[in-house]
């Protein structure tokens, strides 16, 4: 038996904004949808184009408030290839929330008050 990565699940308050901070932030793209028949709820699945792990962003219809993120300090990490660009594009967008020089990371933050760290290949 083998289990391999399939997605990650973001819930996020409001999905267009979310969809565009991904985009630009990390410049990954929907490659699904999945709307409830009821209207309730949708799926969106953002993908880089190179692997084939995705990230889930769900949306319901009638959640209104901020979601509570707890203590608990879990984060995605992407990799980059070009990182001083990437830090440069972040630091414009203000959504660096902790740097670590010494590790050389850095953590961005979405819409949502997710972590998403930025580590350069290596």
């Amino acid at each position: 038996m083998k289990f391999t990565f399939a997605h990650n699940n973001f819930n996020v308050l409001n999905l267009e904004k979310s969809l565009t901070f991904y985009k630009k932030a990390l410049g990954l793209e929907e490659v699904r949808r999945k709307e409830a028949s009821d209207g309730s709820f949708t799926l969106v699945f953002l993908g880089d184009g190179v692997s084939s792990h995705k990230l889930e962003l769900t949306w319901l219809k009638e959640w209104e408030r901020p979601y509570d993120l707890g203590d608990n300090e879990f984060h995605l990490a992407f990799k980059v290839d070009d990182f001083e660009a990437a830090h440069e594009l972040h630091a414009e967008m203000g959504c660096i929330c902790y740097e670590n020089p010494g590790m050389g990371i850095y953590f961005i933050e979405d819409p949502d008050g997710y972590w998403l760290e930025i580590v350069p290949n290596r």
